[in-house]
């Protein structure tokens, strides 16, 4: 009815100005919101008050004008002009209740909505370093990308899933080298895990492996490792120098081709646990990008010779530099190092340059909120390579904070010192941090409550969603049961449906649409999230007050079967989107 209402706004508007009352370049268009007091109407237009000053009238002469060239509207029982110049439109009990029938001849789509139709959008998130597990900070940002995908999905873009995958750097030659470390151990080799290591338990897995496959290939003596390193940060050194010679003793101790046995087993096999991990999480993607790609095909280069010719590099102290200050950033940036090796972010600059390349409409990164810094650098070189940064939207998600009663549990992927998010599933359900991950904006920290996420109470938001969904399927079995069925949605026991519950459920229901729309242009699925749950609460509370088996009416009940078969759906959509099952026993 929304679009409706606007259709016939649009209409009026077009003949007010084929008649010359008003200017033909007004630049307004026709909106239409529902109202939140129901004394004004269901849905209120403030279009008069914006054309008062392109027509040079008077907003409720303006709104009077409108409403006499309205063409005729189904459904629509009245229209009012109140205040300056609102016009409210009330709708008729036939109109309310058109959305049952919306919703069965929709089902599972409905809401959808083809507003993103001809734009491709690509969705980047979680992108954490193969360097160990997926920990809990990593699952919000899985939640809340997968479900702002689903969202721009749902509303007819064309969506790519992105994991950029940093299997190159320096970090990943730490990781090698800790590979390596543990590797000697299990071939009777001791000498002392360094400092800045990686410590975690699935590094001595890795080692296990490459113990058995192959066998003494990659011994060599404790002191010949050793031999000339500087010392590490317990004996007084600065460990980043101590990691970084390291990772040097092992490329030359082991050459290029073993070397290179260390690095990828360790890559392949912490990449494939994140794999099975996002997979058991419900999240999916079209494409995982290599950072090691961007060198082989000479894209870093390609980048940085774009740069050179848009005059945006110096050199100093035997560095490239990009002038990031030229496009707002703080300060200028390092792109190749003294040794001529690329940096970190010149391999951002070659992605983001090739995503433009792939011809996507918006790209939307989801960082975590450690990355605010690096927002402005990124824009700044799509700046300076003469590209549109407006289409890319980087969204910060804050961390979760998980407690385990009082206590807050500290994580460090390279300690080893972390709750997994494989942990984290295990414990409450992949339903309860699907939910509770995107309740809130991403912009807002998150205190992750275990306890009640596991509960089975009316405060767990997810829980008394399911329970509403669990709760419709027994009301339709028992009904089945008895011989009582749901009346067509287009029946005429539908219109009984005149409580104000039913009402107001009726109303929340044609909501739904227009919800995900805005949800998914704002990229807020905790608006989806609120929307359930005071869904949820409506019906709760009509159950609770409202016979259902009246057996001496049978059309009212006929008619309270097909109302609650509406929300039992719009539940159903609303979860899945969220990536929640809509269970129908509990």
């Amino acid at each position: 009815m929304k679009e409706t209402l606007e259709q016939a706004l649009e209409s009026a508007l077009s003949r007010l100005v084929r008649d010359g009352i008003l200017p033909a370049d007004h630049g307004v268009e026709a909106r239409v919101t529902r109202t939140r007091e129901r004394e004004h109407g269901d849905f209120a237009a403030n279009l008069a008050m914006q054309l008062a000053r392109p027509a040079r009238r008077k907003p409720r002469e303006i709104a009077e004008l409108l409403t006499s060239a309205l063409p005729p509207v189904s459904g629509l029982a009245g229209v009012e002009i109140a205040g300056p110049g609102f016009i409210n439109f009330r709708l008729d009990d036939s109109a309310r209740v058109r959305v049952l029938q919306t919703i069965v001849e929709a089902g599972a789509d409905y809401g959808r909505s083809g507003i993103g139709r001809g734009q491709k959008v690509q969705v980047e998130f979680v992108s954490a370093n193969p360097t160990g597990p997926l920990h809990v900070g990593h699952g919000r940002g899985a939640a809340y990308g997968a479900t702002v995908a689903d969202l721009l999905a749902f509303c007819g873009f064309e969506v790519t899933r992105e994991y950029y995958v940093n299997d190159a750097g320096r970090q990943m030659n730490i990781l090698a080298a800790s590979v390596w470390l543990r590797y000697l151990e299990r071939r009777g080799v001791n000498i002392p895990f360094p400092a800045n290591g990686y410590r975690g338990e699935y590094v001595h897995g890795i080692a296990d492996d490459l113990a058995v496959l192959l066998g003494d290939a990659g011994v060599h003596p404790a002191g010949r490792v050793l031999e000339g390193l500087p010392p590490d940060e317990p004996d007084g050194g600065d460990k980043e120098a101590y990691i970084d010679a390291l990772v040097e003793r092992a490329r030359e101790l082991l050459g290029p081709t073993l070397y290179r046995q260390f690095f990828d087993h360790g890559l392949n096999a912490i990449l494939d646990d994140i794999r099975d991990d996002l997979a058991a999480f419900g999240v999916h993607y079209q494409s995982w990008f290599s950072e090691r790609s961007l060198a082989d095909s000479g894209a870093i280069e390609a980048a940085i010779e774009r740069l050179h010719e848009r005059a945006a590099l110096y050199e100093k102290d035997g560095a490239l530099w990009f002038r990031s200050t030229d496009y707002g950033d703080d300060k200028d940036r390092v792109v190749r190092r003294e040794n001529g090796e690329y940096t970190y972010f010149a391999s951002d600059i070659a992605y983001h340059r090739q995503k433009f390349e792939r011809g996507y409409d918006r790209m939307i990164n989801v960082w975590g909120a450690d990355h605010h810094g690096y927002v402005a650098r990124v824009r700044a070189a799509l700046q300076a390579l003469g590209l549109d940064d407006t289409r890319l939207d980087v969204l910060l998600v804050q961390f979760a904070i998980l407690y385990r009663g009082s206590e807050r549990v500290q994580m460090s992927t390279r300690s080893g010192s972390f709750v997994s998010l494989r942990e984290l599933r295990e414990d409450v359900g992949s339903d309860a941090a699907r939910f509770f991950y995107v309740q809130r904006r991403c912009d807002q920290h998150l205190d992750f409550d275990l306890e009640l996420a596991k509960s089975q109470s009316n405060d767990n938001p997810m829980y008394y969603i399911q329970y509403a969904h669990a709760r419709i399927a027994s009301v339709q079995r028992t009904a089945a049961e008895r011989g009582a069925t749901a009346a067509a949605a287009n029946g005429p026991e539908i219109a009984r449906l005149t409580l104000p519950p039913e009402t107001d459920l009726l109303v929340q229901l044609d909501r739904f649409p227009e919800l995900v729309a805005g949800a998914a242009l704002a990229r807020e699925p905790h608006q989806l999230a609120q929307y359930l749950r005071d869904l949820a609460a409506g019906f709760h509370a009509y159950y609770n007050a409202v016979p259902f088996m009246n057996a001496e009416d049978a059309e009212l009940v006929a008619a309270r079967l097909a109302l609650v078969g509406g929300i039992r759906q719009v539940l159903a959509n609303g979860l899945g989107l969220l990536g929640v099952s809509a269970p129908e026993t509990m």
